[in-house]
């Protein structure tokens, strides 16, 4: 049972009290799994190490839009995670937080997002509220399409590219190559984390890639998207003329995502939590590191 809120508690200390409950419900840790990769694209934009400036702003604009994304996720879904044995006790669902908590961090979350981007370029700036509306909208595909998973992949894949942008004000073909690679990468992982869901959304008229083709094929289209991201970050290095080590840090991302796909098979799914945090953050952060000694070199 949720706690009851005490009316008569100031708003400020209510808020203050609820910032630790508002930072695990959108899971503020998890920013490790894109922002390596929208750095990747700010050294390779920069052809090293960009401007004190670039680098704040961007990294400000990247959290702002991945809190502005979860905290609209847990808003919009948040009828469904109370119907979902393993989303139920979710912050909202739960009662530890309220809707006007939310609300308010997906508003203030909005406004630093575009803050952020006026700060880096006119283009960051005009291209700022297509992302945010993107981020924002993508949650309602698993309501009509098994694409949903999909959805999710190219939420995560706005980060190279709007790195890019943050630091050169264009769009080439490198930086999206790498989105391509960060959608097929995430979108495979997700595919993967909705699998126990299946039950529930064929029960609740949901959509996911395990819902519309069964386990066995959500697993399989997973293994293919994770191969097809390898290849399309190795053609990033091919396209950018990157040295060495970033080839050693692909590599030592798609060791990963093999070890990744041991862990976890259509029959047993019980060390999913693993396989999904950790490697995550593994797989991006090797990816920038070797993007980082590359151009360093």
């Amino acid at each position: 049972m949720g706690r009851v809120r005490d009316l008569t508690e100031p708003a400020t200390r209510q808020w203050t009290r609820n910032v630790p409950l508002v930072l695990d419900a959108i899971k503020y840790r998890e920013s490790v799994f894109a922002l390596p990769f929208a750095y990747a694209g700010m050294v390779l934009a920069a052809d090293g190490l960009p401007t004190w400036g670039q680098f704040l702003w961007i990294t400000v604009a990247m959290v702002a839009a991945r809190t502005l994304g979860m905290s609209a996720n847990r808003l919009i879904d948040r009828h469904i995670d109370a119907r979902n044995p393993r989303t139920a006790e979710r912050h909202l669902p739960a009662g530890l937080l309220a809707v006007p908590d939310m609300a308010l961090l997906t508003a203030a979350s909005a406004a630093v997002f575009i803050i952020a981007a006026a700060q880096l370029n006119t283009l960051a700036l005009a291209l700022a509220p297509v992302a945010g509306a993107y981020l924002i909208l993508y949650p309602y595909t698993k309501r009509f399409t098994w694409a949903s998973n999909l959805a999710l992949g190219w939420a995560l894949a706005i980060a190279p590219s709007g790195a890019w942008i943050g630091v050169t004000g264009e769009l080439s073909l490198e930086p999206a190559v790498l989105s391509l690679a960060v959608a097929l990468w995430a979108g495979s992982f997700d595919i993967i984390y909705h699998v126990p869901d299946r039950d529930f959304h064929l029960r609740d008229g949901l959509h996911s890639v395990a819902q519309r083709f069964g386990v066995t094929a959500a697993f399989r289209l997973a293994r293919t998207m994770d191969f097809a991201a390898t290849a399309a970050l190795v053609a990033v290095g091919l396209l950018a003329d990157l040295a060495w080590p970033y080839y050693v840090g692909c590599s030592a991302a798609a060791v990963v995502l093999v070890y990744k796909h041991r862990m976890v098979s259509p029959s047993d799914t019980s060390r999913l939590g693993v396989a999904f945090f950790r490697t995550n953050a593994y797989v991006s952060t090797a990816v920038f590191a070797g993007t980082l000694a590359a151009v360093l070199l």
